[in-house]
Order: C-alpha cells, then sequence, then structure tokens
C-alpha cells in the first residue's frame, strides 16, 4: 500500500471519528457523535458486502426532491441531504468536485485552499449552475478534498443509501486548464476507495471518455445523462454492461434509446430540472 492510499485511510477513519471537515447541512451533523466502535468497523468492510446493483431496474431519478416513488420503481437516486426510499435500491447524490452554491460560504471560510482558482485569485465557476470548481490539481489537495466527500460518503451510508453518484467528474473541462483528465481520474480512485469502505458502490458520472479507466479502478456501475443525444452510450455499456442508468431529457432521443436499448439498461426521460412530481414542468417515463 502506498504512502497516499495509507493517509487517505487514516483521514478516513479520522473523519468518521470526530466528524470534522463537512459542510454544515443537517444530514451530516449526526457525524460528530459517531462511536470509535462503529468507525473502526467501517473502515474495514469493503464493497464485496454491498447490496447487488438491480441492472436494468426501472429508475427514478429524485435529486430536485423526493415524492414517494412508483410501485414498480426498484431504484431511487437522491440528494445526500434527503433520506433514502424505503424498500428501494438507493443512490446518494453528492456533488463531490463542485461546491454546491448555497455551501461556498462554508469552503470558502473552513477550506479556502480547495477551491480552485485562476492566475488572479478569482474563484473557477462553473456558470451552467454556479457552483465553484474544487482544487484537486495535487495529490495533498486531492487527498484533502477526498477526506471532505468521504465524510459525506459516512453519512450516506450511516442514512441506509446503497450506492454513490459523485457529480461532475468533467469539471476539468470546464477548469480554464488548471485541471486535468489524470486529475479528475486520480480522485475518483481516492472517492471509488472512500465509497466502498463505507458498503457503498459507487456509480461514475458522465465523462464516458473516462469510463474504461474509472471501471478499472472500481466504479460499479454508471449514471449517464444524454448518452444518446452524444452518441456516447457505447463507452458505459461497453465498461459496465447492464449496469447502466441512462437519463434522457427530450422526448425524441428517449425513443430513440428505447427501441436501441430497452431491458439492456435502465432508461428514463425526465424533465431537465428534476422537479418533483406534482410540480409544474415536471416529467418522468420508462420505456
Amino acid at each position: 500500500m502506498t504512502g497516499g492510499r495509507i493517509g487517505m485511510l487514516m483521514s478516513v477513519v479520522s473523519l468518521i471519528l470526530s466528524g470534522c471537515g463537512m459542510a454544515p447541512t443537517a444530514a451530516d451533523h449526526s457525524h460528530a457523535s459517531t462511536k470509535a466502535t462503529a468507525a473502526g468497523s467501517a473502515a474495514v468492510r469493503t464493497a464485496t458486502s454491498a447490496k447487488a446493483f438491480p441492472a436494468t431496474g426501472v429508475f427514478d431519478y429524485q435529486i430536485g426532491g423526493t415524492y414517494p416513488p412508483a410501485a414498480g420503481v426498484r431504484i431511487v437516486d437522491r440528494d445526500r441531504t434527503s433520506a433514502p426510499a424505503r424498500g428501494r435500491y438507493n443512490i446518494c447524490y453528492v456533488n463531490a468536485y463542485q461546491a454546491q452554491p448555497g455551501d461556498l460560504s462554508w469552503w470558502k471560510r473552513d477550506h479556502p485552499s480547495l477551491l480552485l482558482r485562476d492566475a488572479h485569485g478569482a474563484l473557477i465557476i462553473d456558470r451552467d449552475w454556479n457552483e465553484a470548481l474544487l482544487d484537486i490539481s495535487t495529490p495533498a489537495k486531492r487527498d484533502a478534498v477526498a477526506t471532505v466527500v468521504g465524510g459525506w460518503f459516512a453519512g450516506c451510508a450511516r442514512s441506509g443509501y446503497d450506492a454513490i453518484e459523485p457529480d461532475n467528474l468533467d469539471s476539468y473541462t470546464r477548469s480554464q486548464g488548471r485541471l486535468t483528465a489524470a486529475d479528475a481520474v486520480a480522485f475518483a480512485a481516492l472517492l471509488a476507495r472512500a465509497a466502498h469502505r463505507h458498503t457503498l458502490l459507487i456509480g461514475q458520472k458522465n465523462a464516458s471518455e473516462l469510463a474504461a479507466q474509472l471501471h478499472r479502478s472500481g466504479y460499479d456501475f454508471a449514471v449517464a445523462e444524454e448518452c444518446q443525444e452524444y452518441d456516447e452510450c457505447g463507452a458505459y455499456t461497453s465498461a459496465y454492461g447492464t449496469k447502466v442508468i441512462e437519463i434522457e431529457y427530450t422526448a425524441t432521443r428517449f425513443t430513440q434509446a428505447c427501441q436501441v436499448r430497452r431491458g439492456r439498461v435502465s432508461l428514463l426521460l425526465r424533465d431537465r430540472d428534476v422537479v418533483p412530481k406534482g410540480q409544474p414542468g415536471y416529467l418522468s417515463r420508462t420505456c
């Protein structure tokens, strides 16, 4: 085991024991009260005892707000601050590569050096979602960010989730050249080890060009947005087989996807803002 891996393991165990280094959300305040005995056992668990991923199961994407899933839904994906859906396979959404807008002040106060900045010291922002990118440009910074994010994974496990969806793997493409694909893959490997230590499976989110590398580094499934739109679906199925969740946001692409991959992956048509059921604009359909 390399020194980096040892450091990462010690960081995660320390985080579980102390509850430090986490954004102050309601779902994560319980970290501070975790008992040492539970932390010790959690640190040695691996993904071999995780619940099997229900390949091709009916999927519901609820990261924009929760609601009771339909009777036939087997897989539900919710934000880490929400409780999992009872009786379903639950995926915990975590923004792992960028700062949620509501958490930016916390990052600035507690971890200012972990925010990515340009040559003039200004934050580098994903303008589509108004999210500051996290700095994973060096091994030390990757370890530090992974300590924070690993604490969120621990919270997902305690809440009863079965898997993790770490978002914004492709943030390096929006980094103004400050991050590389190699940085993203190296950080992704740390996240995979952190998830597996908590008996959670972990899914690749987008960045089809990295599918083969992430699968080799321990990723268990994929969440692919609009792969029909961008002709990327084959990269995911080549790496993960039937363990692919495909989300399309237009009826045309969804219909095309159903024609070629119905029964081979989990397919969902969703409104782009993923609003909760009952709100204006809500759309959810399966093949």
